[in-house]
């Protein structure tokens, strides 16, 4: 061979081979040659083979942008059909462009569409294709990322999608059914603006800062009865600490004095500042009469599964919105969800896995469906605070991991039994109490202590459970 040039970063190994004596033959060629290879069986020919197994045989792949989407179907070649045939083409995404794609999908005799989930731009295309009787699925951006190297145009692909689709290689994500979708999009639109009502009097009390006036250090709720009608009179023009302390409600009435020392930096507080504030709470009082609204409708919307949020309700730290909530975005069909396991990976209330050889990685919750991942942030603090099985859960990985972590291993534990309870109708939450753990810890003490007891007197031991165990209730109720 003629001279070589490799990186300085690659690995050579460089050996000689023995050379033949003159007149003779090299002896150490032939037994190295024996040794190394044995003897080789068949006919000693590669052969082609294109009877590769397909999941699907006709398909198609459509990556989707905001106004066109490049689509690629995949059927059997005519000439050949160990072979196969792709034509792409590119159609608007309005109404005409998508049912224009439906008329040439049907040409073709392709059932069923894959698509990736880009930004909102799928939902247009999924929904029309999906009403015209086609197969839609929706594929995760992970599951079919680009390799290195490939072109990155929208025809190529569409070419991806649809190669990876044939192959079984492509599983479908979560699609709420029809009546879901419009139930989704009231419940969100309520948490985006109760979170933007909560941003708002976040400023109103930073506002009030500025100008010197404490008054959201001695009340429990800057915008209860108490509070607002304070702020109505710093609005109105009123500075005396003393005329505004009286107007205290209730409980707050025991805190008089506190509240005069907190209003005696009213005289900073200048006209500008009360047009901010009015305008401010005019914002609050608008987002308040938005989400009753919204609240309504809702609960017309869900009036016929009153039993599923009933069951739901059931659960320590969950109250009628995040109820309503959880069930928007799951549906009432647990049957989509293979297991329990399943739900709480989609909603990313599970680990992340990211060991390599020994490095165990970072501990983290994998993303997923992010308002659901906030209700059962939410409702998992606030079973932490009650004497329940969930609450103890939370207090007892709280103290050894954080609260964060606590907060994602509650949520999977409420996925699970939220999962049980849809699946079982009719059944309800039994708790089973604050002591669980410990008497869980302490049956298995008796029993490591018999069979210890027994195994010193030269027995062998060897257990059954021939029911489920009292300590141990899971399979009988949702706790």
């Amino acid at each position: 061979m003629g001279p070589l040039i490799v990186a300085t970063s690659t690995r050579v190994s460089f050996f000689r081979t023995p050379t033949a004596p003159p007149g003779g033959t090299c002896r150490y060629r032939k037994a190295s040659a024996r040794a190394r290879w044995p003897p080789m069986k068949g006919s000693g020919q590669v052969e082609e083979v294109s009877n590769e197994p397909l999941y699907r045989d006709r398909v198609c792949g459509i990556d989707i942008g905001k106004a066109g989407m490049a689509a690629t179907i995949r059927v059997p070649s005519e000439e050949n059909p160990a072979r196969r045939a792709s034509e792409t083409r590119e159609f608007a995404t309005t109404r005409r462009g998508v049912l224009a794609l439906a008329d040439w999908l049907r040409c073709w005799q392709v059932p069923a569409v894959v698509m990736e989930a880009t930004s909102d731009y799928w939902k247009g295309p999924f929904y029309r294709l999906e009403a015209e009787g086609l197969e839609c699925v929706l594929a995760d951006p992970k599951q079919v990322k680009h390799l290195p190297g490939r072109p990155k145009r929208d025809t190529c692909d569409s070419a991806w999608l649809a190669a990876c689709f044939e192959r079984g290689a492509v599983r479908p994500c979560f699609v709420a059914t029809p009546e879901f979708r419009v139930i989704r999009l009231h419940t969100r639109y309520r948490r985006d603006l109760t979170g933007e009502r909560t941003r708002e009097k976040n400023r109103a009390e930073k506002l009030l800062e500025s100008a010197a006036i404490k008054i959201s250090s001695v009340v429990t709720d800057l915008h209860g009865v108490t509070g607002r009608d304070i702020m109505d009179h710093l609005i109105a023009g009123e500075r005396n600490p003393k005329v505004l302390a009286q107007f205290a409600r209730t409980r707050a009435r025991r805190k008089i004095t506190e509240l005069e020392h907190a209003l005696e930096g009213a005289e900073f507080f200048t006209p500008e500042h009360a047009a901010l504030l009015k305008a401010m709470l005019e914002r609050i009082d608008g987002l308040d009469a938005q989400i009753a609204r919204l609240s309504q409708v809702i609960e017309r919307l869900l009036a016929p599964h009153e039993e599923q949020l009933a069951q739901a309700e059931s659960m320590p730290g969950w109250g009628r919105r995040s109820a309503q909530d959880a069930l928007a975005e799951t549906g009432t069909d647990m049957s989509r969800f293979p297991t329990p396991a399943h739900l709480a990976s989609w909603a990313g209330r599970t680990p992340l896995d990211a060991q390599s050889g020994k490095r165990a990685g970072r501990a983290q919750h994998k993303k997923g469906n992010k308002y659901l991942g906030a209700i059962t942030g939410e409702t998992a603090v606030s079973a932490g605070r009650t004497q329940t099985r969930e609450g103890a859960r939370y207090r007892k990985i709280a103290r050894r991991r954080g609260k964060a972590k606590a907060c994602v291993a509650v949520g999977n534990t409420q996925l699970r039994v939220y999962h049980k309870l849809l699946s079982n109708p009719g059944m309800r939450h039994e708790d089973l109490g604050p002591d669980y753990y410990e008497r869980r810890a302490q049956t298995r003490r008796k029993i490591a202590y018999h069979v210890r007891e027994l195994e010193e007197l030269g027995l062998e031991v060897t257990l059954c459970r021939p029911s489920p165990a009292q300590d141990d209730p899971e399979p009988t109720q949702a706790a």
